[in-house]
């Protein structure tokens, strides 16, 4: 070290004056600028650190930061353990009949039907364009259709009558038509059974298939609770079935008779398509457009093919919002069974009803819950009052409406009316009523 100093010493003495002059004024100013940055300088801490500091904290695996999978789902969902509660009976929608089925109904157009379930309107038009027999849709007829994942239309069929069926398969440039004509002969036939443990399988055992036992169920559902028959009750159906080389291929419902503790309930098929008493008054129960006293601003619409605005994948929007006040009553639309009545994550405040078996609703986001689960309720009763709770970014109120197991729109919606017959239509219902009656022995 001293040798190095030496050497140094001897070189600097050998410089010209200028040099020296210039080498010592860098040293002076190098030895300043060290001692002003140590005057100043203190450490820098974890609060004022503009960048993650190191940490040896042991973190908790459980907890996640990251959002981007609550993004990316939809911002009103109940917890996947309180969806609409199942039993038995929903098991009858597994088989290969599609659950989503419509009759048609007075007023009703393809576009009105399929556009409340959230079908693609360009999906819409290429039906009704390249087939325009779509467009003379009659009362009481049926259809049935497919959609995938996302939601889009594979396939639609068209009953239009017993003996015909149009079918619709998505092709490469909007879709085919087959019509298929059924060739079998057409009988009566009574099936009758006693309760022995379920109805699902008291009529399984009296010889109905699963879309025979759907039928009866959507027939009676404004009557019966079928979860509360007992041993001993007894039924008889009418059916009307296909017989072709001697099997049965299809099936059309006429009359069912429950009798339940001694009283009977009978539903009787109209050319309509509905079903109705002895007396030809409506079995339906009549429902509510809005679930509120009075109509409040929509701030959100149906749209069963919403983009996240951030993550850009599909998030459903499977009801209406609702702009409206904390505290404001939240109504019934319509009869029916409370199954669930609680807080449940993103939805907050969370209450479900069933009405028959086809039709539930969901009311998300409430500040307080007024009805309990088995609860029975009116169409117009008070069930909750509106609030901010959950995933929510503002007062307001989450509607939804599911027909069949599948979300539509509450707004456009063919509701459930409590319609009864009149004038001729009456008198030819009757006159039926008179020929199927007498053949519902038990």
């Amino acid at each position: 070290m001293l040798q190095v100093v030496r050497s140094i010493a001897l070189f600097y003495n050998n410089l010209p004056r200028l040099h020296k002059f210039t080498f010592g004024a860098l040293l002076f100013l190098t030895w300043s600028m060290l001692v002003w940055q140590a005057a100043v300088y203190k450490p820098i801490t974890e609060s004022e650190s503009p960048l993650p500091l190191p940490t040896t904290t042991a973190t908790n695996s459980s907890v996640s930061t990251n959002t981007d999978a609550d993004d990316a789902e939809p911002m009103d969902q109940p917890t996947p353990d309180d969806e609409i509660p199942k039993d038995e009976l929903d098991e009858t929608t597994g088989d290969a009949s599609t659950p989503n089925e419509y009759v048609v109904s007075n007023g009703d157009t393809l576009g009105s039907i399929l556009t409340q379930f959230g079908m693609d309107a360009s999906d819409i038009y290429l039906l009704a364009n390249k087939n325009s027999a779509l467009t003379n849709l009659k009362i009481g007829q049926q259809l049935n259709w497919v959609l995938d994942d996302e939601g889009t239309l594979q396939s639609l069929t068209w009953v239009v009558s017993r003996r015909e069926t149009r079918v619709y398969e998505r092709a490469e440039n909007g879709f085919k038509e087959t019509i298929n004509t059924l060739k079998g002969e057409w009988k009566n036939a009574v099936v009758t059974g006693k309760m022995d443990g379920s109805f699902l399988v008291s009529a399984r055992a009296a010889g109905l298939t699963n879309s025979e036992i759907r039928a009866v169920t959507k027939a009676l559902q404004w009557q019966l609770d079928f979860r509360k028959l007992r041993n001993g009750d007894r039924f008889s159906i009418l059916f009307s079935r296909e017989v072709l080389d001697g099997k049965n291929e299809q099936s059309q419902l006429i009359g069912v008779r429950m009798q339940s503790s001694g009283k009977d309930y009978y539903a009787i098929r109209s050319g309509d398509g509905k079903f109705y008493d002895r007396e030809g008054s409506g079995l339906a129960k009549g429902f509510l457009r809005y679930p509120t006293p009075k109509q409040y601003k929509v701030t959100s619409s149906f749209n069963p093919r919403r983009l996240h605005p951030i993550t850009g994948r599909v998030a459903p929007h499977k009801g209406v919002d609702f702009s409206i006040p904390i505290g404001s009553p939240v109504l019934a639309v319509g009869d029916g069974e409370v199954v669930v009545a609680k807080f449940s994550g993103a939805a907050g405040n969370y209450v479900a009803i069933r009405h028959g078996r086809q039709y539930s609703t969901r009311y998300m986001h409430l500040n307080k819950i007024l009805v309990k689960p088995g609860q029975k309720v009116k169409r117009g009763d008070r069930i909750a009052l509106s609030g901010n709770t959950g995933r929510s970014t503002g007062p307001h109120l989450h509607y939804e409406l599911w027909v069949n197991e599948l979300a539509v729109n509450p707004l456009t919606a063919t509701l459930p009316r409590s319609d009864s017959l009149i004038g001729q239509d009456r008198a030819e219902y009757l006159a039926q009523v008179k020929e199927v009656v007498p053949q519902l022995h038990l």
